[in-house]
């Protein structure tokens, strides 16, 4: 099971996940990316702290909204990843291809720097 809430700050939309991001699951979360895409809402953050378990589903989600809104100059940044997700975007060396803050704040405002 996912919750997410949505929170808007600005021109930055924060995602903040709690559960499981899987196979089951992913299919909501990119009706709402798809939503925003379509709202040019294009710097999003996720908050990752609610996040238990993320699977391959999941990551796809994730780097493909990554990949859809960089080419509208946008990007997505990751915030408070811990536990199991927190592996897996190690295992998966994404920890290099996102920046990851230690909390909200500090990836809402370098969306300003």
């Amino acid at each position: 099971m996912l919750d997410y809430d949505k929170q808007e700050l600005g021109d930055v939309t924060v995602f903040s996940l709690k559960g499981n991001l899987d196979a089951l699951t992913a299919p909501s979360l990119k009706k709402e990316i798809e939503a925003l895409l379509a709202a040019r809402r294009i710097n999003v953050v996720f908050d990752m702290s609610g996040l238990e378990l993320i699977d391959s589903s999941g990551v796809g989600a994730i780097v493909s909204l990554f990949k859809r809104v960089r080419t509208l100059q946008g990007d997505v940044k990751i915030a408070r990843l811990q536990g199991q997700p927190s592996e897996i975007f190690k295992l998966l060396r994404l920890n290099r291809a996102f920046e990851i803050f230690d909390t909200i704040d500090g990836a809402v405002a370098r969306f300003s720097a």
